[in-house]
């Protein structure tokens, strides 16, 4: 392991990165213990500098991942998902089976960034997996503010003062859970680290205001690709007891089957923002 890619931040916290703006794995701290006021700031700090972090034998439970995550902020009860036990409504399980049913075979739809329907998502998630199978079911993060400078001038001129919806009414409507479609800008300035990025949903039906459908989709396309580019991507091979936790707000994700009929589980936490998606104009 090359020395210059492991960093000591205490005597008992060491950081690993994985790519050079994103991902980074993290070990010497035990998740099933309350941080103390020096471990969660450095969380904090790590998950902002990496955008996704990951740790591993971490063999927690579900009331063990929600007061790991409960530490960085007010938890967010997802409406359409399925959980295990009800008692303890914050964890959210991720199945293989519903997860390839809601994608369908449209690879396009799986990159996402999580509750982005709502008017202020979910900034924070934390991923604990379950059951994995033997091989594959692997994550790709990318990083929406290195795709975003890597964008021509001409296209950022186009797209500077776009807002793009999220349409996720059919899920929200099976579960009688009135939400309406809400706009938020397409370029978004992350609240803590002041970085631009991109803030779309492949897997919602994203559409621009003001623009037609086949515009649209001609936009979409073109950031799709963008976003499919290996040079901003971050790719996790999971291991039983992994926890990841991630930035919504600075990325998207993909989860990847390529397992077969293995009902592939995780366990999901999500933290709430109290911001609202913005883009601050600079002079």
């Amino acid at each position: 392991m090359p020395a210059e890619n492991v960093v000591a931040i205490t005597e008992s916290l060491r950081v690993t990165t994985l790519e050079p703006t994103l991902g980074a794995e993290i070990s010497g701290i035990d998740l099933s213990k309350p941080l103390s006021p020096v471990q969660r700031d450095e969380v904090h700090a790590l998950l902002l500098k990496h955008k996704v972090i990951f740790f591993r034998d971490q063999h927690i439970n579900s009331a063990q991942q929600i007061a790991f995550a409960a530490q960085f902020g007010e938890l967010y009860v997802h409406p359409t998902t399925q959980q295990e036990d009800t008692a303890k409504p914050q964890a959210h399980l991720i199945l293989a089976s519903q997860a390839k049913e809601a994608y369908g075979d449209a690879r396009k739809g799986r990159w996402h960034t999580d509750t982005s329907w709502m008017l202020k998502p979910t900034y924070g998630a934390v991923l604990r997996a379950v059951s994995l199978p033997q091989l594959g079911g692997d994550t790709v993060w990318a990083d929406a503010g290195l795709v975003y400078r890597g964008l021509s001038e001409e296209l950022k001129a186009r797209i500077d003062n776009l807002f793009v919806t999220h349409n996720f009414k059919s899920s929200l409507d099976k579960v009688g859970y009135d939400y309406p479609i809400i706009a938020h800008p397409l370029v978004r300035t992350h609240p803590e680290t002041g970085e631009d990025a991109l803030f779309i949903n492949f897997s919602m039906s994203p559409q621009f205001i003001g623009w037609s459908v086949e515009e649209s989709r001609e936009l979409v396309a073109e950031l799709l690709r963008e976003f499919s580019n290996p040079e901003y991507q971050v790719r996790f091979k999971w291991t039983p007891g992994t926890v990841a936790f991630w930035d919504n707000r600075a990325l998207l994700h993909y989860p990847v089957y390529n397992y077969g009929d293995f009902d592939r589980v995780m366990e999901r936490v999500l933290i709430a923002d109290t911001d609202i998606p913005h883009r601050v104009r600079r002079t």
